[in-house]
């Protein structure tokens, strides 16, 4: 049967050191100078294959946190020779987006945000890189295209109005952030109301009774309201993914961030508290949460659920009272610390990845996935498990979404 550790029980668990944050995060910068060579113009696919990446092209809807690891290295780099090298990488991926982008080439989906926001808002934050200042607001026009009216939200995937694929999914969340990029950039409005509506959809319909959430939510093409949920990528309909709840801990997180609506805190605080109620006794979330401790002898776990969570609880600390917000980061400090002791890459021979036990997607008698990634490392995992370390290091981060 499964458990799980109590949030009200996570008093004892160790926080993770100014110290041990510097070197973890250091380590992880050396590891993708060190790949370089392989990876310059390159890109991991979304998940390793016996913990390696292989490289290929600028495909799929992850490799922009490929280039967003390669611009929190610039950041941190420790010598002029790295930050050139960096500052080099980071360009010629970026031309591969603008190139990607104006070739329309494997964009037809929701995930402009995860694709451009790392890797050309970045560039553009850092560098002032007009390629990458070109190539995410193009990115910010295709995702506008895919808002149907009907309901207000921005559709996943599939043909535009099609009654099967008339849905959102949890993790559009963090695409949204472009949108308002885009508006803030542009001066055009446009981009900003299609993310708040959308978010005011999400907010409305994803969060379920028991503050677990919906990986899908169906909304009927006819009516525009809620029509069922489902999942595609959890255990059954009916459980929570865990990865879908984490971007559900970052999402309101970001939303708020963009809106200011006090209501968002109060989703947070539920979506989270749910997360934290459902962890195993290491804090490392299984694949997907109706799994805890006495399911490892067949479930795998999903380490880059608790780096998304970190980031979103870190994200959020910078917005609540000096009481909430030391709560909220001394638990990301806590999912941090066991990630750097249990879960870092600390052998290049072992793995060219940065986090080890992440889940892609992994196959169940309910769902529809195909299985691909099972106990690897996934690209997104190794992101914003440097994003978060770098959060501590350095609080007032300009952050990419």
């Amino acid at each position: 049967m499964s458990k799980w550790i109590k949030e009200r029980d996570l008093a004892d668990y160790p926080e993770i050191t100014d110290s041990e944050t510097q070197e973890a995060l250091s380590l992880a910068v050396s590891q993708v100078v060190e790949y370089l060579k392989d990876f310059r113009d390159k890109f991991p696919y979304a998940c390793s294959v016996d913990n390696f990446y292989e490289p290929g092209k600028n495909r799929n809807w992850t490799a922009g946190f490929y280039t967003g690891e390669v611009w929190l290295s610039y950041e941190n780099a420790v010598s002029e020779a790295e930050k050139e090298a960096l500052l080099a990488a980071g360009n010629a991926q970026v031309d591969t987006f603008l190139e990607r982008i104006e070739k329309l080439d494997d964009v037809e989906h929701h995930d402009m945000g995860f694709l451009y926001s790392p890797s050309c808002v970045a560039a553009y934050k850092l560098t002032g890189s007009e390629n990458g200042k070109k190539a995410a607001i193009l990115a910010a026009d295709k995702l506008i295209t895919r808002f149907q009216s009907k309901g207000e939200f921005i559709q996943a995937w599939g043909e535009m109005g099609a009654k099967d694929n008339y849905r959102f999914i949890i993790d559009c969340l963090l695409n949204l952030p472009l949108l308002y990029w885009a508006s803030e950039e542009t001066g055009d409005s446009k981009y900003r109301d299609i993310a708040e509506k959308h978010i005011h959809t999400a907010m409305a319909n994803v969060i379920r009774k028991d503050d677990s959430t919906w990986h899908t939510v169906f909304m009927n093409p006819d009516t525009g309201k809620f029509d069922h949920g489902a999942t595609c990528q959890g255990y059954k309909d009916g459980s929570a993914w865990a990865r879908g709840q984490a971007w559900g801990v970052y999402g309101t997180a970001v939303a708020y961030k963009y809106t200011k609506r006090d209501e968002y805190i109060g989703y947070f605080k539920r979506v989270t508290t749910y997360f934290l109620n459902h962890l195993p006794e290491d804090l490392c979330p299984f694949w997907d949460l109706t799994f805890g401790d006495g399911d490892e002898a067949l479930e795998p776990r999903d380490s880059s659920s608790a780096v998304i969570a970190a980031c979103g609880m870190l994200e959020m600390s910078r917005y609540l009272d000096e009481k909430d917000s030391k709560y909220y980061s001394g638990i990301a400090r806590k999912l941090l610390k066991v990630m750097v002791d249990r879960y870092q890459v600390k052998d290049s021979s072992k793995s060219n990845g940065r986090l080890l036990h992440g889940t892609y997607s992994k196959k169940s008698p309910y769902n529809t996935c195909t299985p691909e990634g099972v106990d690897e490392c996934v690209i997104w995992g190794d992101y914003y498990f440097m994003e978060a370390l770098n959060r501590l290091k350095n609080p007032e981060w300009r952050i990419y979404w």
